[in-house]
C-alpha cells in the first residue's frame, strides 16, 4: 500500500465511505463493455474490482462480501501500523523528556521534536516556524557566503539555502568539526523551483560554481603554530632536594632543543620541598634545574604537586606526601580520603580539611597557599624574565580534579567503576549537614549498592539502568558528591589567583572516558563528575574553571580498542572542549601514557587542531609525556619529531596522509 492510499484510510471521510456500495443498473449490461462518452465519477478507494466487475455484469452477493472482508482486514493492519507508529513516537518523546531535558509538550509532535532540537543546537526557531541563527559565524576569516531564507512548499519552514535551478546546497552549522565540511546536495524537484520565485533569482549560483567558494581543509582554517611542551622525566631532583645527573639533564635538554620543543613541564613535589617540617621549604634542587633550562632557552611550566608519585615494588610511595602529613594522618587519619570500607588512600589530602584547622593549625587551602607562596617569591626572578610560562595547579589524585576513586593500591583495575570516597569523618560532616539543609536527616549516607571497585554498573542497584542514581536520594547524593569537588576547585583556585597574579595557571582534567555509553555514567559520578545521560556534569565545573581564568588542560586518552567497557573517548572529548569553548576557556592538551605510536599521535592532532572548525578553535599548547627520559631511546626520534611539526603547523598540507 502506497503512502496516499495510507493518508486516506487514516482520513475520517475514508473510514465513514468504506461501507458504500455503487448502484446497481436496472437493466443487465451486455457482455461486452461500451466506449463511455464521459469519464466514470471518481468512486472511493477500495472499490476498484467491483466497479470493474459493475461493468461487465451484476455484483455477486459472494464477491461483495468478499471484498469487504478485504477491506476490513486491510483497515485492522493500517491501524496497527498506526498504533507501531505511535508507540515508537512515545518512546522517543519520553526519552527525549528523561534524558535529555527537552521541554516538549504533553502531545508533541515531529515539529516540536525538530525545532527543540534546533533550538538546543543554538538556532532560533519562530512560531511560525521561521529557523536561524541569531549571530552566524564568519566561515573562513575573509570568506563568506551569503545564504537567504526559502521557504519550502513541503514543510513551510524557512532554512537557509542557496539554490539552483537542478540542485540545493545546504550547509548544517551544527555539524562537529570532523564533519562541518560535508555539503548535502539535493536533487532536482520541480516543486521547488515552480513555488518558490526565489529558486529561480539570477543571483542563483551553479552548484560548481557555489562549490568552489567553499574552503579546502587547508584553506578552511591554517594550520595554527601550537606550541608543545615535554615533561621532563622524574628523578632529576631527589627525595632530598639535590639535583642529580646535572650532565644527563643537559642531554635530554639537548635531545628537545634538537626537536624544537618549545619548553619543559617540571613537577614540584610538595613531599620533597616541605618534607620534613611545616613552612620550612627547600628549592635548592629545583633552582639548580631551572639555572640549566635557562641555559638552553626552553620555555618552563611548572606543576604544583600536592600528591603523592608512583609505587616501588614494596608499594611503598616513590614520592609520598610531606613526612609531617603523613606523622599527622597517624594520629588522625581522616585527614585522607576514604572509601566504603575504611580503607585510607594516602595520595593526596581529603578535601574535606580545606577549612579545618588539623595540619598545625592551618587548613589545608593554607598549606597550599603557602607553599605556592614561596615558590613565587624564590624564583621571582625567573618570573621576571618570562622563563615560566605557566604554573598547574594540582587539585587531586594525579594531579587531576577528581576523586582517587581509582587507586590501583586498594585493587582497582580497568574497567572497573571505582567507589565512592567520601568516608572520612570531615566528608561525613558536610553530607549530614548538607541532608539536614534538604530537610532529610535520613539521606546522610553513601549509597550502599554501589558495588566495588571493580564492579560493572549493570551489576549493581545504584549505577544499573533506571538504577537509584536516578532517584531522589541519589540526586541528592551525587549533586552533593560533585558540589564538594566544584567548592575544592574554588578554594584552591582563589588563592592560587592571588599567589600567581599575571601568571597564567592551568588545571588538568581528567578523561574518564569508560562506561560512557552506559545511562549513569558511573564511573565519572564516582570520580566526581555528576554526568549522567540526562545531567551536564562539566558546565558546573567550567563556570568555576572561568571564573578564575584558567586554562583547561584535558588529558586526550588513547581510543577504546573494545566495546567491553562501553566507552566513548571521542565523545567524551567532544562534550568536554566544546562545553569549555563555549564559555570562552583556553584549553590546552596532555596525551595519555599510552599515545606513542603515529596513529596516536594523528589522533591527538586531530583533537589539538580540529579541521574545519568555523571559529578556528585550537589547543594554546600541548604537553608530551614521555615514559621515560628520551636519552635511553626507547622512543622513536622520527615518530616525536613528526608528531611535533604536526603541532607547529609545519606538515599542515599533507596532515591526513602522513
Amino acid at each position: 500500500m502506497n503512502d496516499e492510499s495510507l493518508r486516506q484510510d487514516l482520513d475520517p471521510q475514508s473510514d465513514q465511505s468504506s461501507d458504500y456500495l455503487p448502484p446497481q443498473p436496472h437493466h443487465p449490461l451486455p457482455s461486452q463493455p461500451q466506449p463511455q462518452p464521459h469519464p466514470q465519477p471518481r468512486r472511493p478507494r477500495g472499490f476498484a474490482a467491483t466497479a470493474a466487475a459493475g461493468s461487465v455484469g451484476p455484483v455477486s452477493p459472494s464477491s461483495t462480501k468478499g471484498g469487504r472482508r478485504e477491506r476490513e482486514k486491510e483497515k485492522e493492519r493500517t491501524k496497527l501500523r498506526e498504533r507501531l507508529r505511535r508507540s515508537i513516537t512515545s518512546r522517543m518523546l519520553a526519552g527525549l523528556r528523561q534524558y535529555g531535558n527537552f521541554p516538549l509538550p504533553a502531545r508533541a509532535d515531529m515539529n516540536d521534536v525538530l525545532a527543540a532540537l534546533a533550538r538546543e543546537a543554538g538556532w532560533v526557531v519562530e512560531t511560525d516556524g521561521t529557523t536561524y541563527r541569531q549571530s552566524p559565524p564568519q566561515i573562513g576569516g575573509a570568506y563568506s557566503m551569503s545564504l537567504r531564507s526559502v521557504e519550502t512548499p513541503v514543510s513551510g519552514v524557512k532554512a537557509p539555502l542557496e539554490c539552483h535551478p537542478s540542485s540545493v546546497v545546504r550547509i548544517d552549522e551544527s555539524l562537529s568539526p570532523a564533519s562541518l565540511d560535508s555539503v548535502v546536495i539535493g536533487e532536482k524537484n520541480e516543486k521547488f523551483s515552480n513555488s518558490s520565485p526565489a529558486m529561480n533569482s539570477v543571483n542563483c549560483l551553479e552548484t560548481d560554481q557555489l562549490m568552489q567558494h567553499i574552503p579546502s581543509a587547508a584553506g578552511f582554517a591554517p594550520a595554527p603554530y601550537v606550541p608543545l611542551y615535554v615533561t621532563l622525566a622524574t628523578g632529576f631532583v631527589n627525595n632530598y632536594c639535590q639535583l642529580v645527573d646535572p650532565e644527563g639533564l643537559r642531554q635530554e635538554l639537548t635531545h628537545m632543543q634538537s626537536l624544537n620543543a618549545d619548553g619543559v613541564v617540571v613537577d614540584c613535589w610538595w613531599g620533597i620541598v616541605e618534607c620534613w617540617s611545616p613552612q620550612k621549604y627547600d628549592w635548592s634542587g629545583y633552582r639548580g634545574l631551572f639555572n640549566i633550562v635557562r641555559e638552553f632557552k626552553l620555555k618552563l611550566q611548572v606543576v604544583m604537586a600536592f600528591h603523592e608519585y608512583g609505587r616501588s615494588e614494596s608499594g611503598e610511595a616513590l614520592i609520598p606526601l610531606p613526612k609531617w602529613i603523613l606523622d599527622i594522618g597517624k594520629e588522625n587519619q581522616d585527614i585522607f580520603f576514604t572509601d566504603r570500607e575504611g580503607r585510607r588512600n594516602t595520595e593526596c589530602l581529603s578535601w574535606g580539611v580545606d577549612k579545618e584547622r588539623v595540619l598545625h593549625g592551618r587548613t589545608g587551602v593554607e598549606v597550599y597557599f603557602d607553599f605556592m607562596r614561596s615558590f613565587r617569591t624564590e624564583f621571582d626572578d625567573l618570573f621576571g624574565e618570562g622563563l615560566i610560562s605557566a604554573v598547574e595547579i594540582g587539585l587531586g589524585a594525579s594531579g587531576e580534579l577528581k576523586y582517587p576513586s581509582f587507586s590501583e593500591r586498594m585493587g582497582w583495575r580497568y574497567p572497573g567503576i571505582g567507589e565512592f570516597q567520601c568516608y572520612d569523618r570531615y566528608l561525613q560532616q558536610s553530607l549530614h549537614k548538607a541532608a539536614k539543609l534538604r530537610g532529610h536527616s535520613f539521606w546522610a549516607r553513601g549509597p550502599d549498592n554501589a558495588g566495588e571497585y571493580n564492579s560493572r554498573p549493570h551489576e549493581t542497584g545504584f549505577f544499573c539502568e533506571r538504577g537509584d542514581y536516578d532517584s531522589y536520594y541519589g540526586r541528592f547524593f551525587l549533586h552533593w558528591y560533585a558540589k564538594t569537588l566544584i567548592d575544592h576547585a574554588d578554594n584552591v583556585l582563589s588563592l592560587a589567583s592571588l599567589a600567581f597574579d599575571e601568571t597564567k595557571v592551568i588545571v588538568k582534567v581528567p578523561a574518564v572516558y569508560w562506561w560512557y555509553k552506559t545511562p549513569s555514567h558511573a564511573a565519572e559520578l564516582t570520580s566526581g563528575y555528576y554526568n549522567p545521560r540526562n545531567q551536564d556534569g562539566y558546565s558546573p565545573v567550567f563556570e568555576v574553571l572561568k571564573k578564575h581564568s584558567v586554562t583547561v588542560k584535558f588529558v586526550c586518552s588513547a581510543p577504546n580498542d573494545g566495546d567491553e567497557a562501553l566507552g566513548d573517548p571521542e565523545g567524551l572529548s567532544w562534550q568536554v572542549l566544546n562545553l569549555a569553548w563555549d564559555r570562552g576557556l583556553t584549553v590546552a592538551g596532555e596525551n595519555a601514557l599510552s599515545c606513542y605510536d603515529r596513529e596516536g599521535c594523528m589522533r591527538i592532532v586531530e583533537m589539538v587542531k580540529p579541521r574545519n572548525d568555523p571559529d578556528r578553535h585550537h589547543f594554546t599548547f600541548f604537553v608530551y609525556q614521555q615514559p621515560s627520559p628520551l636519552v635511553q631511546g626507547t622512543i622513536c626520534f622520527s615518530e616525536l619529531d613528526f608528531f611535533i611539526k604536526c603541532m607547529h603547523g609545519d606538515m599542515a598540507g599533507n596532515i591526513v596522509s602522513c
